[in-house]
């Protein structure tokens, strides 16, 4: 009887909504904070339609999130004129898992092996202590995420090293470590640009090199190198348990993750969980900066705190709230790692 009562109040709400859905102020709106701008009349009114299908599914969404169906909220953001195909193409890591894998095997790489009787916080945020920078980086139209991943989780170990919170160069990466298996703009692999930074004796900062969202001449610069690593370490494959003890011991880590989903692309904030994610394959590298639970009183939700590379209007200004404990949902704990230094 609560689902008839729930659908009738969708349908109700959808009609009701209806006109402002297609609202021109709030598309013009859209247009203005995003800078948008189409080729003709035929475009506009095609990239209109997908809009107006994208707002009706958030609100949707946020309805069913109000009655406590979702643990998450959705909104408006760059991608809402842009089919699910076109935001794929555009900013997801086109790496393959099987060349990632090659690549890996044939680097300095170092297994973390933490003590069986450890104990770890509650609650642990690197950004309260320090290690990580309040920039949000925006990698634009191309899938530069795993460069700065890699600078994320440099930041932090060079920060925790030295006292310095230095803002690295993904540019850097993007122009330079093609040797190392790397492919620019179409994608690439943190522990490739780790090895990199290692036998190439550093990375520049960001200061020196800054980003340009697409591939160029390597212009790197040894007077300017802002931190250095030795290698990296590889976090078990899929055990949460062992993520969860290196993001409190050893500060933020890179991470792999499957974020072919509306619900990622679009969302707002609130806990995230995607039962249609997978733990086997990913498309994105985003950082872990800590983890927390989150509890009003009737529910409580573990969750790690992931910084992602699309900009302070994407997700909670930047950041996303990712499930924590529930069967290494997006393969979170499936490829993660960090930098020695």
């Amino acid at each position: 009887m609560h689902l008839f009562y729930f659908l009738i109040a969708i349908l109700c709400f959808s009609q009701a909504k209806s006109n402002e859905f297609r609202s021109p102020k709030l598309w013009n709106l859209f247009k203005h904070v995003h800078k948008k701008q189409y080729v003709n009349v035929e475009e506009e009114n095609y990239r209109r339609t997908i809009f107006d299908d994208r707002v009706a599914m958030i609100n949707r969404h946020n309805l069913e999130a109000d009655w406590g169906l979702h643990t998450y909220t959705l909104k408006i953001n760059i991608f809402a004129d842009m089919t699910h195909g076109e935001i794929v193409q555009t900013i997801s890591n086109k790496f393959k898992t099987s060349l990632a894998t090659k690549i890996s095997t044939k680097a300095d790489q170092h297994i973390f092996r933490p003590s069986s009787n450890i104990s770890i916080p509650a609650a642990v945020d690197w950004r309260k202590r320090g290690a990580v920078t309040s920039i949000i980086e925006n990698q634009g139209q191309c899938a530069s995420d795993w460069a700065y991943t890699a600078t994320t989780a440099l930041e932090g170990q060079h920060f925790l090293k030295t006292g310095k919170l230095v803002r690295l160069s993904a540019q850097n990466l993007l122009d330079c470590s093609g040797k190392f298996g790397n492919q620019g703009c179409n994608g690439g692999l943190v522990n490739a640009a780790f090895q990199y930074i290692k036998v190439n004796k550093g990375v520049d900062t960001e200061a020196s090199y800054p980003y340009e969202a697409m591939e160029g001449k390597c212009r790197f610069n040894r007077s300017t190198v802002g931190a250095t690593d030795t290698g990296f370490v590889n976090i078990a494959k899929g055990n949460e348990t062992a993520l969860q003890i290196a993001i409190a011991t050893v500060g933020p880590i890179g991470v792999a993750i499957d974020d072919l989903h509306d619900s990622f692309f679009f969302y707002s904030s609130g806990v995230y969980d995607e039962p249609a994610c997978s733990t086997k394959e990913w498309s994105h590298t985003v950082t872990v900066v800590g983890y927390d639970t989150f509890n009003n009183g009737t529910t409580k939700q573990d969750y790690y705190i992931v910084k992602n590379s699309w900009g302070e209007t994407w997700g909670w200004n930047g950041y996303i709230w990712m499930s924590r404990n529930k069967n290494n949902q997006c393969g979170i704990a499936s490829w993660a790692s960090y930098p020695l230094v």
